[in-house]
Formats: C-alpha cells, structure tokens, sequence
C-alpha cells in the first residue's frame, strides 16, 4: 500500500510532565518510551502541519494498519513500530488501549477541519476517554494494578491532565479551530466564540471569560483530586513519578488562578523553579 508519510519529521514539543524520567523505574523506562513516541507521532499526524483533512485522515489511517501489523511501516515509522511491537510482545501491552487513541486524534481531525466544538462536558468527556485516559490504563497495565477503582483514579487523573492542557492552551487552540470549552458552560456565561476570539486577538478578555475560565479550572481541579488516592497503589519512584504528574497539573492549574484566569491571553508553563514546591507537595501526599 502506498503511503504518504515519508517526508514526515519529528516534532519537538513543550511538554507539561516528562515521561520516562529519571522517576520511571529503569525496566519500565523502554515501554513507556515507545508508548509516547506511537501517541506524539500520531497525535502530529492530526494536528501539525497545514495537510488537508483527507491526508491527515489516510495517515492516520495507515498508522493503524501499521499498529495492527496489517501494513508494513515505511521508513519514518519503522523504528517507532519496531519498539512498539518489542514493548507489546513483552509486557503484553492491550493494543486496543493504542488504537483508541488513533480514535480520538481521527476525532481531532475532524472536528478541527469542520468547526465543530463540544456540546457538553459530557461529549468533552468522552473525548478524554480516548485521548488521554488509555495512556494511564496501558501504564498501571505495566504496574500490574487492574482494579476497578485504581482505573478509575486513573482516568479522573489524565482526564483532569487533558483539561488542564486546554485551558492551558485556548489561546492557541481557537486560532487553529479547536474549540475545547464546552458550549454549554460557555452558554451559562453569555459567552459565544465571537467573543473568545476577540479576546485572543486584543489581548484582554471580559468578566464573562475570566468567570468561565474559573469555573473551568475548579472542575478540572476537581477531578484531579478525585484520583489522588492511586499514587497510594504505585511504589518507590513510580508513585514519587505519579504524585509529581499530578502536582504539576495542580500547579498549572494554580499559575492560572494566580494569573486571573487570563487563559485567553496568558500561558502559563512549568520551569525548574516550580519543582521545589511540587516535590514538597508530593511529600505531603505521600505522608498524608
């Protein structure tokens, strides 16, 4: 089958939590590698670049194929897929976990290319469900840890990453057409997309965004701290590794707040000068 990804090329990105740390337990350290790099690479292919939705749609389609053994990778892919499948064979790693994540960035595409936003928190959910829950589920898989509630402690924490990274980034997300704030929370504000987009562009937001930001941010902190009690479950530097995830998107989420939840026009990141404060909050988890 032809293929039209061989002039595809890495891409460097900011990232809010490393992966494969120093934290990661060495053993662990090559599956959770080539599970990053199979959702950077395929999460490039939706939304980097200026490809139109038809050819973002077939790469992703022939990433799939490639997932599933159906296809042979071409050259860019091959090592990619050789890790993958290594790290598969060994620790059995659930390949349906992989490809919902095919799913959602398909999604993305989609929705990017035709405007379309999400309802509901609900809808938004469902998404998270896709796009960032099976990541945490593939890793506890690596932990061994399976039960009902670490699961679900498990994707209240990557769907609360997930949020935190689209309040983090609105203001350049809606430039691009990916409308994340659910329109029924933005409805109960009396704001529209007219209004969000004015204020990226002026550099200054209303009341109405800033009460909308908040309310957004509140949620999300809320389920964040409805997982916290996994990084019980995790130990030595895995749960040391869970418990600064989770303080970094606890802190994210406080430089929001102490901006004046000025997510329209200000993005707040992660520098080594937060990390003190973060490994002093995962001190107080851990001893909780």
């Amino acid at each position: 089958m032809a293929t039209s990804t061989s002039a595809y090329t890495p891409i460097h990105h900011y990232e809010n939590f490393p992966v494969a740390s120093w934290l990661c337990p060495a053993h662990l350290r090559a599956p959770v590698a080539a599970i990053y790099h199979f959702a950077r690479t395929a999460d490039d292919l939706a939304d980097e670049g200026n490809a139109p939705m038809a050819e973002r749609l077939q790469q992703l389609r022939e990433f799939r194929l490639c997932l599933w053994q159906q296809m042979e990778p071409p050259p860019a892919w091959q090592p990619l897929f050789a890790a993958l499948h290594a790290q598969v064979a060994r620790h059995g790693l659930p390949v349906p976990l992989l490809d919902a994540l095919l799913d959602a960035f398909e999604q993305d595409v989609k929705k990017t290319a035709t405007g379309q936003g999400y309802s509901d928190r609900e809808e938004l959910l469902d998404y998270c469900s896709r796009s960032a829950n099976p990541i945490g589920r593939l890793l506890l898989h690596l932990h061994n840890v399976q039960d009902e509630a670490s699961l679900a402690q498990s994707d209240a924490i990557c769907t609360a990453l997930q949020l935190t990274n689209f309040w983090q980034d609105l203001q350049h997300d809606i430039p691009r057409g990916r409308w994340y704030v659910p329109e029924r929370d933005a409805s109960a504000f009396g704001v529209t997309r007219p209004m969000q987009a004015h204020a990226i562009a002026q550099r200054s937001q209303p009341a109405a965004l800033t009460q909308l930001v908040a309310e957004l941010v509140q949620w999300t902190r809320e389920c964040m701290l409805a997982g916290t009690g996994l990084t019980q479950r995790l130990p030595g530097r895995s749960g040391w590794e869970l418990r600064l995830v989770i303080q970094g998107g606890l802190r994210i989420l406080q430089k929001i707040e102490q901006s004046g939840y000025q997510s329209y026009h200000v993005r707040p990141t992660l520098s080594r000068r937060d990390l003190p404060a973060m490994l002093w909050q995962a001190w107080r988890m851990k001893n909780a």
